[in-house]
């Protein structure tokens, strides 16, 4: 496909600097692209590439003042980033809108439905009464549990298993390998050391604009839901227990673990490899740094770090003072010595 910079234009409510027939035909970073390619310009570290890259076409920020000249036809935007990432979407429906049918061999239930230009692909599974909406894609090797909703515009990737019961909103993608409603891990102890399994009688609820990464787990609840709120974003490898709520446009990078029951809220950031314990909260546009044990709730607005977390200015404060601890001991012992020549001094 090979699209002419006017059009890109209009995709992207920007202004052609040069020719508005040249056209493209695929992507490419701004270091490698290459003629017939498009690339884009936002972070000052890659200026360098700017006035030798072979891109044909360069989305670039409407306020970037050049310093010399560049071969290549601009498109000026007011978010260089943004923009790149909107074309890269629309490049993807269009070849998704390509994607329609039944392959075989699929099993689909006689009870289950679905809308138009739906694809289902090979190998894949569809539960009794699964209802899946329209330009919904379901690839090969996916499972869909019985009784499953998915919505219209979803993408549910290789490998993907969504259990019964669960319930998916629209324009919600989940990547390769994810798993989506299995049992929380409940397990009652007994007086002999022994565990009974608790029964995991809820589902999963994903509401509408959400994006979950591969190979992620999110556990059914007990009894009642585990919902992650519309506009969240889950990265690769996280771990969500039973009856855990994500509040809306919050943000958990991979490796990151939630326990069951806690609660959070809007706009949190939550960094790689953080742990979370069970039955606490954290507040609306929380921000919890990378690798943090957190052990209690957390005030709305509040930055925490460390294990166990706490306040991120007081963390700062307390590095600042680990690191000055030599220079420190060196003039506490010349105090000493100051203070001994002192009584000397005075005794004489």
């Amino acid at each position: 496909m090979t699209f002419p910079a006017s059009q890109i234009a209009l995709l992207v409510n920007g202004k052609v600097e040069g020719n508005p027939d040249a056209s493209v035909n695929s992507f490419g970073k701004i270091e490698e692209a290459k003629e017939g390619q498009l690339t884009f310009f936002s972070n000052p570290k890659y200026e360098e590439y700017l006035y030798k890259t072979n891109a044909s076409i360069i989305l670039i920020n409407e306020d970037f003042e050049l310093k010399q000249p560049v071969a290549a036809i601009l498109i000026r935007v007011p978010d260089a980033y943004t923009a790149f990432a909107t074309l890269l979407t629309k490049y993807q429906e269009i070849v998704q809108q390509q994607l329609a049918g039944i392959q075989q061999p699929s099993y689909i239930a006689q009870t289950a439905s679905y809308g138009d230009n739906v694809f289902v692909g090979a190998f894949a599974y569809i539960g009794e009464n699964v209802k899946i909406g329209s330009n919904t894609k379901i690839f090969p090797n996916a499972f869909i549990g019985d009784n499953v909703i998915i919505g219209n515009n979803c993408t549910i990737d290789p490998g993907v298993k969504i259990y019964h019961d669960c319930k998916i909103g629209n324009h919600v993608n989940i990547l390769a390998g994810t798993v989506i409603g299995s049992d929380g891990f409940g397990f009652a102890p007994q007086p002999d050391g022994t565990f009974i399994k608790i029964p995991q009688l809820g589902n999963v609820i994903i509401e509408d604009h959400v994006d979950i990464g591969a190979n992620a787990t999110i556990d059914r609840a007990t009894v009642g839901s585990t919902i992650i709120k519309s506009g969240a974003k889950l990265d690769n490898l996280i771990q969500i227990a039973h009856n855990v709520e994500v509040g809306n446009y919050t943000v958990i990078a991979a490796q990151a673990g939630i326990s069951g029951s806690t609660k959070i809220g809007k706009g949190v950031l939550i960094g790689g490899q953080a742990g979370i314990v069970g039955h606490i909260q954290l507040g609306d546009g929380a921000k919890v740094n990378a690798q943090s044990g957190v052990s209690k709730s957390i005030e709305p607005g509040k930055t925490v770090t460390g294990s166990p977390a706490y306040d991120y200015t007081a963390a700062l404060r307390s590095q600042a003072i680990a690191r000055n601890l030599p220079e420190m001991e060196r003039r506490i012992k010349e105090l000493e010595a100051l203070v001994k020549q002192l009584m000397e001094e005075k005794v004489s």
